[in-house]
């Protein structure tokens, strides 16, 4: 590149601070600049833009014809560097941690609208994990847009003063203190937004300051708010704004007061951009993307899980998705303790009308949940690394009235403690309470050393002196403060803390709460994050019930994840686009209210794989499943055009079965109810409407088995070995309930295809299966036994335990040449046998401001 180039690029790059590229190149002309040059820098400036749009991460979903004119920081830039330069003390690396921030936060603001131009109103969603850095992130996007001439800066920082209070400070130490020339402050930390006598010292044409204005989405403050940027109307007209919706899902969506509000400050700024971030997007997604509202009609950026994350799959592992090979799936860490139901009653009222007078009891869970906290603060004192600070979270209400009278108990025990530490009893218990956590979760499986309990005994007196019982709540003054040195803390408390604000150092939950929707039970996770220092040392303590939950819910989350990078890579665009969203039976996908747009699930099983995995262990059911199967398999024998029989793998191929034998067969086995997506209806409407199209006429059924297993007979000429398929392990577990987890393996897929099929990948027996058997349906049948041990090193399962053998079922669909034929079938929640506590969102009308 010559000289002469090198200057007008950087002519430029000053004239993008005033004008966008198009306009910008226009000037170039005006100034006389060869048309040759102008050339060269569109195609350098078209190089630039390609590489943001063609990262690898974040992935985005972008609307059409949506110009990136944001290239990434300039020397000159004053907000930005100030936050590198702040993570850098703070011992984030340059690469990757510190560049992948740059990219996914470039990638972010590129899709803003250039702040010059002269009407905008953008509409993006980022989706994060919890606890995973998002308002960093945020606050990069920030720091960029303020660098390129964004001048008003309004963050939404969820329904409570607590996390809008973190997120002020956080906002001034990485804005604000570096840079103080820079910026004006309509908020503070102790006070929300309250209207400014003179609009035009803020916005007016002379001053160049950013302005910062955060502020919980409470409907008292955010009417003050649209009404006084109503009356500065005259100076907003030339004021480039970024709306940051931090927990973008709550109180957003299908809200009376909220959401009207946003869009009515949105309408007084006529040059703004909205970006919500939040990782549940399940009420985003599910929003009219015609409708007058924010759904994200512009972008949805997908940003990668950072490195050593703990998220919802990692603990509770998930269950396989389609395309996925079974045995890649891990089962998650051994970190979750089962908490009886007989003892919820003792730490939560059964009805509201116990509330008033009740008293909690320190059972033993939960006693042994806090004198593990104990211990696993001292073993971090030991090691003298990662977060100062220590917190137990626990977490069995909403109502205030409930965490109130924990203080009483709770103190007990914490004094009771401190006085028995020259106890040989209670040393005893605590040392065979630490050596059993510690070999269940080893910590050299996560790059650290074992404690030994004598190195814990002389940290115990100062951890158990400086703990403190804290009622974080609406109405009691206690508040979790990290800013005034190392804390340890037990927290007690319900929404003001499940909710965006991060509970530092967090080691122990204690987690019995109820919910109903996916998105409250995800944030409800403040144990999701990064545990740098002590990553062997969390636990959670929860109910068996809300384990599974969680189980359930990293299944949605991944595939939820999984969709949006598909469409990501398919050309797609936001208002195209449709996240699908598992069902479950005891969840509904968000809260009723937001999913009026989303009331029908549309099922299509072309291309799919089905399994189960779940089953009762009862005689009488499991009774029904053989003799449905043995039916099935006379059946087959009869009808089959042909048989064959692979005896060195316990194999039997029945080809081209009629398909009434198959929906006989749907019609009289039974799945288990847990199962939304095994739903026998669904699954033989699907069919017939296939037959009905010309395909799925004819059915290959396989018997498989294991031929070391112990003998089976489906029919007097057709016998195979037992497969053995332990069930998860559970420490209270229901005796009627087995979840195997994982059924089919990969290859079975393909155990009807011809050729050459061990070395093939999933997708590949998708496309063999479309090559040679485009019309042809797969059923295979697997008799499992009844006792199916697990192998010693499979820690986290048990011996299943049946009443009689299990008959497992697994379906491999065709995808269809054509049309699908999508079965429709509304589907809602049965909740009246749940003590549900749904998200408290009285503080949205809260006059207390």
């Amino acid at each position: 590149m010559t000289s002469e180039f090198n200057a007008m690029y950087e002519t430029f790059q000053a004239l993008l601070d005033a004008f966008p590229p198009s306009e910008a190149v226009k000037r170039l002309e005006v100034l006389g600049v060869s048309s040759e040059i102008v050339q060269q820098i569109r195609e350098q400036h078209e190089q630039y833009t390609v590489r943001i749009k063609e990262l690898e991460e974040p992935h985005a979903v972008v609307r059409d014809g949506l110009d990136t004119w944001y290239t990434g920081p300039q020397a000159k830039d004053k907000c930005w560097p100030a936050i590198v330069d702040l993570l850098s003390k703070d011992g984030w690396s340059k690469d990757p941690a510190i560049r992948n921030l740059d990219d996914s936060s470039t990638r972010v603001l590129s899709l803003l609208n250039h702040p010059k131009e002269k009407k905008f109103s953008t509409r993006g969603l980022v989706v994060g994990y919890v606890q995973s850095g998002k308002t960093t992130n945020f606050t990069s996007v920030m720091a960029k847009a303020a660098d390129r001439g964004y001048k008003l800066f309004i963050v939404l920082a969820g329904i409570h003063n607590g996390l809008r209070r973190q997120t002020q400070a956080r906002l001034v130490q990485q804005l604000v203190e570096p840079n103080p020339s820079l910026w004006s402050q309509l908020t503070g930390l102790e006070k929300d937004f309250t209207p400014q006598e003179n609009p035009a010292s803020y916005f007016g044409k002379n001053n160049k300051t950013r302005v910062l204005c955060v502020v919980k989405k409470n409907a008292t403050v955010l009417r003050k708010l649209a009404v006084w940027l109503e009356k500065a109307s005259d100076y907003l007209k030339d004021c480039p704004a970024l709306i940051i919706d931090d927990e973008a899902d709550q109180a957003t969506v299908a809200t009376k007061s909220i959401n009207p509000l946003i869009l009515r400050i949105m309408e007084s700024l006529p040059r703004s951009a909205y970006v919500g971030y939040t990782a549940s997007p399940f009420a985003n997604l599910l929003i009219d993307p015609s409708a007058k509202d924010l759904y994200p009609r512009d972008f949805v950026v997908n940003l990668p899980k950072p490195a050593g994350h703990f998220g919802t799959e990692v603990l509770f592992g998930r269950y396989a998705l389609d395309g996925e090979d079974p045995e890649q799936v891990d089962d998650g860490y051994d970190m979750i303790r089962s908490v009886p139901e007989d003892d919820v009653t003792c730490v939560r009222p059964e009805t509201r009308a116990d509330i008033d007078g009740f008293e909690p009891i320190i059972t033993d869970t939960l006693r042994k949940a806090i004198e593990y906290f104990w211990l696993a603060t001292a073993a971090r004192r030991v090691r003298g690394s990662g977060n100062p600070h220590s917190t137990m979270l626990i977490h069995t209400s909403v109502n205030t009235a409930v965490h109130n009278s924990f203080k009483r108990p709770l103190q007990h025990l914490l004094d009771r403690a401190a006085g028995s530490l020259a106890d040989a009893a209670f040393l005893a218990r605590l040392r065979d309470l630490w050596d059993l956590e510690t070999e269940r979760v080893p910590a050299s499986e996560f790059g650290e050393s074992k404690v030994p309990f004598a190195e814990l005994v002389p940290e115990l007196p100062g951890v158990l002196r400086s703990c403190r019982i804290i009622m974080d709540n609406s109405s009691s003054e206690d508040r979790l403060d990290y800013e005034n040195g190392p804390v340890v803390a037990i927290a007690v408390g319900g929404n003001t803390l499940s909710r965006g604000l991060t509970l530092e150092g967090l080691a122990v939950s204690y987690f019995v709460r109820s919910v109903s929707a996916y998105d409250t039970l995800l944030q409800m996770g403040r144990w999701f994050g990064f545990r740098n220092g002590y990553a062997d040392l969390p636990r959670i303590w929860m109910t068996d019930e809300l384990a599974e939950w969680f189980r359930h819910l990293a299944t949605v989350e991944t595939e939820m994840r999984r969709d949006i990078d598909i469409y990501m890579t398919e050309d797609e665009t936001p208002t195209t686009f449709a996240v699908r969203l598992q069902t479950h039976p005891a969840l509904r996908v968000t809260a009723a209210a937001k999913m009026k747009d989303a009331v029908t699930a549309a099922s299509s099983y072309g291309g799919k794989r089905v399994q189960t995995h779940y089953f009762h262990t009862n005689s009488k059911w499991l009774g029904t499943n053989l003799a449905a199967a043995r039916d099935l398999v006379s059946a087959s024998v009869s009808n089959a055009v042909r048989v064959e029989h692979r005896p060195e793998d316990g194999r039997y191929i029945f080809r081209d079965v009629p398909f009434d034998a198959v929906t006989d067969f749907l019609a009289a086995y039974k799945f288990h109810e847990k199962s939304p997506e095994n739903d026998a209806d669904l699954i033989r409407d699907y069919i017939r409407k296939r037959v009905t199209a010309g395909s799925l006429r004819r059915w290959n059924i396989a018997v498989v088995g294991n031929p070391a297993g112990e003998p089976f007979s489906f029919a007097p000429t057709v016998s195979v070995g037992l497969n053995s398929r332990a069930r998860l392990a559970i420490k209270n577990p229901d005796p009627d309930f087995a979840d195997i987890k994982t059924l089919m393996s990969r290859r079975d897929g393909a155990v009807d295809l011809t050729g050459d099929i061990e070395k093939l990948t999933e997708q590949g027996i998708k496309d063999q299966r479309r090559l040679q058997l485009p019309n042809t349906g797969l059923l295979v049948l697997y008799p499992i036994d009844k006792m199916s041990e697990p192998s010693p090193a499979k820690k986290a399962r048990a011996a299943l335990n049946a009443d009689e053998h299990v008959i497992g079922v697994g379906l491999m669909f065709p995808q269809p040449q054509h049309e699908d034929s999508t079965v429709k079938k509304y589907i809602s929640a049965n909740l009246s046998g749940l003590r549900i506590e749904d998200e408290d969102l009285s503080a949205l009308e809260s006059e207390d401001a």
